[in-house]
């Protein structure tokens, strides 16, 4: 964890590769927050590694949740469709995931502010 903490802290495109690396550990726990700190970093690097992680059947669902809201927080053009491919999940939680983060994408592209006045 420490060094997944620092490399997140460094925050470039050879830190985040590192970390992708870590969507293959043998910890769902720590696959989980692998995805967790790729989603606050929102480097394009980590699309292709979060889509496979996103894709794989068989991987724990809450791993591939937390894929869907890093890539929801990205919001690339890329990512928006890797989400609609999966927001048909038979997974309930990956479905929902992908609904969410859909929006969370929107949320993120959308350039407007709205201020409420009180």
């Amino acid at each position: 964890y420490k060094a997944m903490f620092a490399l997140r802290n460094k925050a470039t495109e050879e830190a985040v590769l590192a970390l992708c690396d870590g969507l293959s550990d043998s910890s769902a726990l720590f696959r989980h927050e692998i995805g967790y700190v790729l989603g606050q970093l929102q480097h394009p690097a980590s699309i292709p590694a979060l889509q496979r992680a996103l894709s794989n059947q068989h991987e724990v669902g809450m791993v591939r949740h937390e894929c869907a809201e890093a890539l929801g927080s990205i919001a690339t053009e890329e990512c928006m469709q890797i989400l609609t491919k999966y927001r048909d999940d038979p997974e309930p939680v990956v479905r929902e995931s992908c609904i969410v983060a859909l929006d969370m994408g929107e949320y993120e592209k959308n350039e407007e502010f709205e201020f409420i006045q009180v």
